[in-house]
């Protein structure tokens, strides 16, 4: 027979073209992103920080296990990603954590994207060389 499982709490956090799935689970504070242990996926201590941010502000770091699936864009917006998905996740988990999370500002979608290329254009602010004559 099946074990009967643990709850999840699943949210969905984007920034930039990123998406990231996070489920939080009852645990001991473990966090993998797409398989991987979180220092060998984001190797630099500005990502650390940005990803653990939600959990070091409401101290709920070492009560969750947390799983990430995490696609699109490049390791800064992909860490923005997660972190907005383990704040938004936290807030399925406890309502209570609404504040703390608003006042950091981790439950804020960052609107800033790329903007698209226009056609006769070679980017999107940047125009082909002018010749008058």
């Amino acid at each position: 027979m099946a074990e009967p499982k643990t709850p999840e709490f699943v949210a969905t956090g984007r920034r930039k073209t990123a998406v990231a799935r996070v489920r939080l689970a009852n645990g001991s504070g473990r966090i993998l992103i797409n398989g991987r242990a979180l220092e060998n996926y984001f190797p630099t201590e500005v990502l650390l920080g940005m990803v653990t941010q939600p959990f070091n502000v409401t101290q709920t770091g070492a009560r969750f296990d947390t799983r990430v699936n995490v696609a699109g864009g490049g390791p800064a917006g992909q860490a923005g990603a997660v972190r907005h998905g383990i704040a938004r996740a936290l807030l399925v988990a406890e309502p209570a954590l609404r504040p703390t999370l608003k006042a950091d500002g981790v439950l804020t979608r960052d609107p800033r994207m790329r903007e698209r290329k226009k056609y006769g254009q070679p980017g999107a602010r940047k125009r082909f060389q002018f010749s008058k004559r």
